[in-house]
């Protein structure tokens, strides 16, 4: 039995001196375990960092992605604005020319051409308002909203209540859901 264990032992450090032989010349933080596995937990806790990092990247360029889809689409919808508003001067001075016409003049022969003119650009630029998203605010016998209409005046009335629109000075127009103009209102008060 002590020459099983002797050889035993013998073998061990044959095999001991085998495996120094082969390490020598490795250098000794490569040897090292525990920095080892030290170096490879830095290295997982970098790649799941970086990991994340990928991760809220993808994030923020899909967010601007929408964001700029989202601008587009608000660009083409409300490109017109700025060209509407200025046109809405037009079409209150061609509505205030046929309002201004008496109604004698409008069956005079000579004038009729004129006024079916005047009539026919009207409702052309209501056309063409109505394909841009452009609407008329309604206004007249509802409550004011200043979100729409812009009080310029009250007007002491016993047949409206305090609050209602009874008469609309000019008309407001939005642009799809925007505000391009509000309506000028007169708004009703209690009598005296």
């Amino acid at each position: 039995m002590t020459d099983d264990k002797t050889q035993s032992n013998n073998t061990d450090k044959t095999v001991d001196a085998a495996v120094a032989e082969e390490l020598q010349g490795v250098p000794e933080d490569f040897l090292d375990t525990a920095g080892e596995n030290e170096e490879l937990v830095k290295l997982r806790e970098d790649l799941a960092t970086a990991k994340q990092d990928v991760l809220y990247a993808r994030a923020e360029t899909q967010n601007v992605r929408r964001r700029l889809e989202k601008d587009i689409a608000d660009t083409r919808a409300y490109a017109a604005t700025s060209f509407a508003r200025d046109i809405l001067s037009v079409s209150d001075n061609l509505a205030r020319a046929l309002s201004a016409i008496p109604a004698e003049l409008r069956d005079d022969d000579k004038l009729k051409g004129l006024v079916s003119g005047i009539e026919a650009t009207g409702r052309e630029i209501d056309k063409v308002f109505a394909s841009h998203g452009i609407t008329r605010i309604a206004a007249t016998g509802l409550p004011l909203d200043p979100n729409q209409h812009q009080a310029m005046i009250e007007v002491p009335s016993a047949d409206a209540e305090p609050g209602t629109i009874v008469q609309e000075l000019q008309a407001g127009y939005m642009i799809k859901d925007r505000l391009l103009r509000p309506a000028m209102v007169a708004v009703a008060k209690k009598p005296d």
